[in-house]
């Protein structure tokens, strides 16, 4: 097992200009949810050049695909991100997840007889969309018996602690008039959207620490002198499970049925059809991971030290509860702690720091795929911890 892990490793540092040169070219192009045409077609052409045969547009989604290498034995999937903020481009590092899902999966495929299979999955939109919950619905993790990705961050935790989240897009229906000559013939849908907008900043100051809600306004009317009869808003609602998640939404909905009818408007609610859940970091692989991540150097803070303000979402979510699962974070700055989402860190996402841990989170995960392969006592205790939720983190 030591020797496959010494090979793999070596195998992955071969590889690094092809991966570094990957996440560099996907960073400069950056794509939206379900827009990442490019960068699927990057990772696919990469494993066709090395002699795989990647399925493109898997499971019916057009930016996705799928590549799986081994025999017989367990299956444990590997996956990539690779979509874009607006505006921010690459500002939470998916270039970098998807060189480490690329890496991880074709120094595995390379080093061979390892005593498994590989499912090597690109997933869309995890930013906006939840492409991974669709994989789930889907039958992308059918068969698969554990599953892996490592998202950058400003520090090495074992797993991310990660929020039940949905989204809703309001729009608001009033009644056009001329503002000046005879407003009070129109029904005013900006009033309708501002006044639901602030019914929910006072809805935050009466929610959980582990709950949250933010938004923006994304259309308010057409013209200064015309009473708008349409507005949009668009919220975001997490909360620390399924069962808070549905709880919260709840009460946005009442608040955004209230700024409606306060103005005499009419709203229209359309909810996420796949809310993303909490993330389920499966114990035993969890620390499997930690422990070859030390191996190459990495030095991780506890995740009992995150405080409960640094939490976000992630369609993993989704993943761990149709199968053991871990989603750890790896430290892409030099000791700063920047923050992901904001234009530093999309720089951080282009640094030498950044692609060197591209490549450490690359071979760890390869190096724990080889240790559930190669472990029946490791494979009985994640299954354990999967079935009984005591090794969630």
């Amino acid at each position: 097992m030591q020797d496959l892990k010494i090979k793999v490793a070596r195998v992955i540092d071969e590889l690094g200009p092809e991966l570094v040169d990957v996440a560099r070219k996907i960073h400069s192009q950056p794509e939206l949810a379900f827009e990442e045409r490019y960068a699927a077609d990057l990772l696919c052409c990469v494993l066709e050049r090395h002699g795989f045969v990647p399925e493109r547009q898997a499971y019916d989604l057009e930016t996705c695909f799928r590549c799986d290498f081994g025999e017989t034995g367990p299956v444990v999937a590997i996956l990539s991100e690779y979509d874009a903020l607006p505006e921010l481009g690459h500002a939470c590092g998916h270039n970098l997840i998807a060189a480490m899902g690329l890496g991880a999966a074709l120094g595995l495929a390379k080093v061979g007889a390892f005593g498994g299979r590989v499912r090597y999955l690109g997933t869309p939109a995890e930013e906006f969309g939840a492409g991974k919950a669709v994989m789930v619905a889907r039958g992308a993790f059918a068969g698969v018996d554990a599953a892996m990705m490592v998202h950058p961050a400003a520090v090495d935790l074992e797993a991310m602690p990660a929020l039940a989240f949905t989204a809703v897009k309001a729009t608001f229906r009033g009644k056009a008039s001329h503002a000046s000559v005879s407003p009070e013939k129109g029904v005013n849908a900006l009033d309708a959207c501002v006044s639901a907008y602030q019914n929910i900043a006072q809805l935050r100051q009466h929610i959980t620490p582990y709950e949250r809600v933010h938004g923006i306004i994304n259309y308010g009317g057409a013209a200064p002198n015309i009473v708008p009869e349409r507005a949009e808003a668009t919220f975001f609602v997490r909360a620390g499970d399924e069962a808070g998640l549905e709880a919260l939404a709840a009460r946005v909905g009442l608040c955004l049925n209230a700024g409606a009818m306060a103005a005499g408007a009419s709203v229209d609610l359309d909810w996420w059809e796949r809310p993303y859940l909490d993330l389920r970091s499966n114990g035993a692989l969890a620390r499997t991971y930690r422990a070859n991540a030390e191996t190459l150097g990495r030095s991780f803070r506890e995740v009992s030290e995150v405080p409960v303000s640094a939490r976000g979402s992630t369609d993993m979510g989704n993943v761990s509860y149709v199968t053991p699962s871990i989603h750890p974070t790896i430290a892409i700055t030099s000791g700063e702690m920047v923050s992901p989402h904001t234009p530093c860190f999309a720089r951080c996402s282009a640094s030498r720091t950044g692609e060197g841990a591209a490549l450490d989170g690359a071979k760890a995960m390869a190096m724990t795929a080889i240790d559930y392969f190669s472990s029946p006592d490791l494979r009985s205790a994640v299954a354990r911890d999967f079935a009984s939720g005591t090794g969630t983190l």
